[in-house]
């Protein structure tokens, strides 16, 4: 074994942090240059040094910190979702199938999990979390997020499920294990069946129109009867039933 590895093993039994769902080039590199800068020689004697200096593994951590995307996105829209969606959708079942779609870093169906535990077990819930980048999903498995990040975390979820982690925060293991992280192409894979929610928001902007048209009729044939699609702030779909899909509220829209 290296001793990076040796680095790798012992930051994991610090933290909780698995750098190997970094990209190793780039993770190394990123903090060989940290090593150098503060006048280390090498992992070993680094790694003592931020076992020890606060400051040290403060700045060590924020190395590996996600700065991607933002928990609860726009507050007023999630709201609408534990206050109307939620229990629209457990009112008819009391076991969810959730997809969100191009996840990005995790912010999204962690904030989902999180959510929903205050109404039901998530042990009746499926979250399936999907992107096209998988250094990002990588990143959503390691879970560790900026002070900005989770700046829209209602305190007591933040105290619930995140331990800080130098300036950092952390996202627990009971909600990580809900998640289903995996890539995906949302132009070219075929997308899941009987979702009673799809959350897919702030990715259709960069499509063309018969781009979005095509992925409009996939989300309605991965929905169950009923369920609802969560769009993006500015992507509220013009003349829904074309897709069979009826404003329930903005942007949410039901599948009739």
């Amino acid at each position: 074994m290296n001793n990076y590895e040796k680095f790798k093993e012992k930051i994991y039994k610090k933290t909780g942090i698995n750098l190997s769902y970094y990209k190793e080039r780039q993770m190394k590199r990123r903090i060989d240059s940290l090593i150098k800068r503060n006048n280390f020689i090498n992992y070993e004697d680094y790694y003592t040094a931020i076992n020890k200096d606060k400051k040290l593994f403060d700045e060590f951590i924020n190395y590996l910190t996600i700065n991607v995307s933002e928990f609860f996105r726009n507050p007023n829209q999630w709201k609408i979702l534990q206050n109307e969606i939620f229990p629209l959708l457990l009112k008819r079942s009391k076991r969810l199938k959730i997809w969100s779609a191009a996840c990005s870093t995790g912010d999204e169906p962690y904030s989902l999990a999180m959510a929903l535990s205050e109404s039901v077990s998530l042990n009746n819930v499926t979250i399936l979390a999907t992107d096209i980048d998988n250094e990002a999903i990588n990143k959503a498995k390691v879970g560790i997020y900026s002070p900005k990040s989770v700046a829209n975390v209602p305190k007591h979820l933040l105290n619930k499920y995140f331990t800080k982690i130098g300036e950092s925060y952390k996202i627990s293991e009971e909600i990580k294990k809900h998640i289903k992280f995996s890539q995906h192409n949302l132009l070219s894979d075929s997308y899941p069946d009987k979702c009673d929610l799809i959350v897919c928001r702030n990715v259709m902007i960069y499509f063309t129109e018969e781009c979005k048209e095509m992925m409009y009729k996939k989300f309605y044939d991965s929905l169950n009867d009923d369920g609802i699609l969560f769009v993006g702030s500015t992507e509220q779909i013009i003349l829904p039933t074309r897709y069979n899909l009826d404003s329930f509220r903005t942007f949410f829209y039901k599948k009739i």
